[in-house]
């Protein structure tokens, strides 16, 4: 079937607006000048503040400011830059995550403001490429709107310049930071799009333009491609819409000869109405356009591989259909066969998710990759259990868990490891297929992992929930409201090191 076109949808809306103005933000390092709007000043607990700032630190206190890390203090000017005094907590507590944090309060406290610049004299433990890099992260990803639907656009960042002991590594540590802040901005722009300017079909023609820009390679599956190669589980939860899926598999290969290969499986359930088993209309429902957060992380961690150097080779299958009740919709108690022939009993559509990953998974395994990472908006469970700052972690393999707790460290996307208790598998048996969807009423996250186990045949795999971590309802720091794009980042830097390890 055809899907009615909306005419109210502008055809020019911007693909990935957030890409766009990342690209006209001009970042540069050294000493601020008057041609900046406003200018930031760190200020430490246990140090004095900056001769030139005029005030004490007695003074300071008087005004409110405690210099506790991530609180500001502005200063207005009749001439020259607005002069904004950014806490930095205790020195000895210095790291790229608290420095990430302190360029992000800055940019909140100054957004009216298009030309920023940033100071902070002592770094203690922090190299300074560690510290160029990680301000530039925390301004660039705090100061992303998706704005392109509103009437009034709100003001750009359009130059941006970090003031640290000098190094000669500043070059380097900002292409990162692009790189790094790339993923994530991609990842945000496609969750926070809503469902009717991006199906499926748009997702891969999207795909398609990042891989001819950024170094990979797309091959997009249509229905009639995916019931070829038997991919029952994506094909079951589409079989409601009508917008026609796509699997669409990413593949990055390195200049030099790979030794690994490592694989990246992402939900990317483009808009998740629970089908039959129809989810209420609460504010959760609302965020279901953000059910392909999964898929739009593996694709943003994409752009960056070639840019980061990244020495493994790495496929990606994004599982991409909507989840809509209608007469044409899987039911509960049916059975989908899928990719591989395990057959799977249907307890309730709104738990798809692990239904359109599963064929991945199987061809992951196919694909002979070393190991698998795979993300997704999974559970309600994993909201219950972590809440929304953490993500739960599960896998088969100490190795491949480690990476990603090692990678979660290094960009501030938090996971806790949760255990794989293989003690709840039974609750997956079926009475007339080979497993079931949905276990018990207890432990959903663990059981939704050890479902997706059940698919990697033994390849070392790390499973990523990020049903929680998915959005937040106000700014946190470099964390705009709405969709975070959590773990774009992460994988990216997964990738990273998992191609400098050896076999």
């Amino acid at each position: 079937m055809q899907r009615r076109p909306n005419k109210l949808i502008p055809a020019d809306l911007p693909s990935l607006p957030g890409l766009d103005a990342l690209d006209a933000i001009q970042i540069t390092v050294g000493a601020p000048d008057d041609a900046h709007d406003a200018i930031g000043i760190g200020v430490y607990e246990d140090a004095d503040a900056p001769a030139e700032v005029g005030l004490d630190n007695d003074r300071l206190a008087a005004l409110g400011f405690t210099r506790e890390a991530g609180t500001t203090l502005t200063l207005t000017s009749a001439k020259g830059p607005t002069t904004v005094l950014i806490g930095l907590g205790k020195s000895a507590e210095t790291s790229p995550s608290s420095l990430r944090d302190t360029a992000a309060a800055l940019v909140r406290a100054t957004a009216k403001h298009s030309r920023l610049a940033i100071r902070i004299d002592a770094l203690n433990r922090v190299a300074p490429a560690q510290a160029v890099q990680a301000l530039t992260e925390g301004a660039l990803l705090a100061r992303y709107r998706f704005s392109t639907l509103k009437s009034q656009a709100p003001t750009s960042l359009v130059a941006f310049t970090i003031d640290v002991p000098t190094t000669e590594e500043s070059t380097a540590a900002i292409n990162e930071a692009l790189c790094n802040v790339r993923a994530g901005v991609v990842a945000r722009d496609l969750a926070n799009t809503p469902p009717g300017h991006l199906t499926a079909v748009n997702m891969g023609e999207i795909a398609e333009q990042l891989g001819s820009r950024f170094g990979f390679t797309v091959e997009l599956f249509d229905r009639d491609a995916l019931i070829t190669l038997e991919c029952g589980g994506l094909l079951g939860v589409n079989q409601g819409s009508v917008e026609e899926p796509r699997m669409i598999k990413l593949t990055y290969t390195p200049d030099v000869a790979p030794s690994r290969h490592l694989g990246l499986v992402g939900k990317g359930i483009m808009y998740d109405s629970g089908g039959i088993s129809l989810k209420p209309s609460d504010p959760m429902h609302l965020l279901m356009k953000m059910d392909m957060g999964g898929a739009a992380a593996v694709l943003g961690a994409f752009t960056g591989f070639r840019d980061r150097h990244v020495s493994a080779k790495v496929t990606g299958w994004l599982m991409c259909t909507d989840n809509m009740p209608s007469a044409t919709a899987y039911k509960l108690g049916d059975v989908l066969t899928a990719r591989g022939g395990t057959t799977i009993e249907v307890k309730n559509t709104d738990a798809e998710g692990r239904l359109v990953m599963c064929d991945a998974l199987v061809l992951a395994t196919e694909d002979d990759v070393d190991a698998i990472i795979d993300i997704a908006t999974l559970t309600g469970a994993a909201l219950v259990s972590l809440g929304q700052a953490t993500a739960p972690v599960f896998g088969n393999d100490d190795a491949m868990v480690d990476l990603v707790r090692s990678a979660s460290a290094v960009t501030d996307e938090p996971v806790w490891q949760l255990p794989l208790e293989q003690k709840y598998r039974k609750q997956l048996d079926s009475e007339i297929a080979d497993i079931s969807n949905l276990g018990g009423p207890f432990a959903g996250a663990t059981t939704a992992a050890l479902f997706l186990e059940h698919f990697v045949d033994g390849t070392p795999w790390a499973h990523i929930d990020i049903a929680g971590t998915m959005q937040v309802e106000k700014d946190d720091s470099w964390r705009t409201a709405g969709a975070t794009g959590f773990g774009a980042r992460l994988l990216l830097q997964a990738a990273h090191t998992f191609g400098g390890q050896s076999t």
